[in-house]
């Protein structure tokens, strides 16, 4: 069920622009995240922050996939738990790294996540579930 209503929701994303991909994590665990090492990740949502200047669909297909080569620090969560839900819209990759920035400024995060090209502290976010729809909100407003 979940991943057909991820299908429909990919039908409507932009070819390009910042995504948001919100993930559940079922269990605590550590996970080894590449150069960053082993990361404790506690149960609950998470919000992830990405850009694809083109191809944003396809971008977020590889997202889905649990089989791929493990290339972004993002692929190593993904690969211990699921996407709930996906939004995005046509915005300059300037702006992945501002909105990135505002979140940290609200949410706790994990340092360094998917942030190695970028100022802000990280694109990966945990959040409440209630908090989901707020920062679509959030995003949609964003200038």
């Amino acid at each position: 069920m979940q991943l057909e209503y991820l299908k429909l929701e990919m039908e409507k994303l932009p070819d390009k622009g910042i995504y948001l991909l919100l993930i559940f994590k079922d269990k605590e665990e550590g996970i080894r995240v590449g150069a960053l090492g082993k990361i404790k990740f506690y149960k609950g949502y998470y919000v992830y922050i990405g850009s694809a200047q083109r191809n944003l669909r396809k971008r977020v297909e590889r997202h889905l996939r649990k089989e791929k080569k493990m290339k972004w620090h993002i692929d190593y969560l993904l690969s211990h738990s699921k996407i709930m839900d996906i939004f995005a819209k046509n915005y300059p990759k300037s702006y992945e790294e501002k909105i990135a920035i505002k979140l940290g400024e609200k949410y706790p995060y994990i340092p360094n996540f998917g942030s190695s090209d970028s100022r802000a502290p990280s694109h990966l976010f945990k959040i409440n579930e209630e908090d989901w729809v707020a920062i679509k909100e959030f995003l949609r407003d964003f200038k």
